[in-house]
């Protein structure tokens, strides 16, 4: 027997935009064919913009905050083209969520904000001044998944919640 987990039976009446503001690009095909399908599903649901910026190279013997630093100045100059955009880092120690509680979080943000913007590091995490930046840090998981992987389940976990949200029984 399946449980409909309804947050509300009220649709979300104002086009939300949904900024993905993500260091590096997915390059293997199933990275790409994976997020093709969600946005494929979110297109009538919300607008989706991802604004890829590229990673700084490293290697074994670099400054890990160093590179952090680097990439950080990119993502707030990326951040200061967005209007008005209420600011999510994903971090390893950020809040975690079911998945009806990441719905209620989000129906909350997208009743009143217009932009929400998802933060996702490269494969040396995020600088300490894009988390504190941030309105909030959410974990996708206790475990540590690579950026690509993140981006994914990232977008995912968003149609769950708008489906969630819509009381429609893609969860379950």
């Amino acid at each position: 027997r399946s449980r409909r987990c309804i947050v509300t039976n009220i649709s979300i009446t104002t086009m939300v935009t949904l900024y993905y503001l993500v260091l590096g690009t997915l390059k293997e095909s199933y990275w790409k064919e994976a997020e093709a399908e969600y946005l494929k599903r979110l297109k009538p649901l919300v607008r989706i913009e991802t604004i890829e910026l590229r990673e700084e190279s490293f290697g074994d013997k670099d400054n890990v905050d160093r590179i952090r630093e680097k990439e950080a100045a990119k993502i707030m100059m990326a951040l200061k083209k967005i209007p008005h955009p209420y600011i999510i880092a994903l971090d390893e120690r950020g809040s975690e969520y079911t998945s009806v509680a990441f719905a209620q979080f989000l129906k909350k943000i997208m009743d009143t904000e217009t932009s929400l913007v998802f933060i996702i590091g490269g494969p040396r995490g995020l600088d300490k001044t894009i988390t504190h930046h941030a309105r909030t840090t959410i974990a996708l998981s206790k475990f540590t998944f690579t950026h690509h992987m993140a981006r994914i389940i990232l977008t995912e976990q968003i149609y769950r919640s708008l489906m969630i949200i819509q009381g429609r029984t893609y969860h379950y």
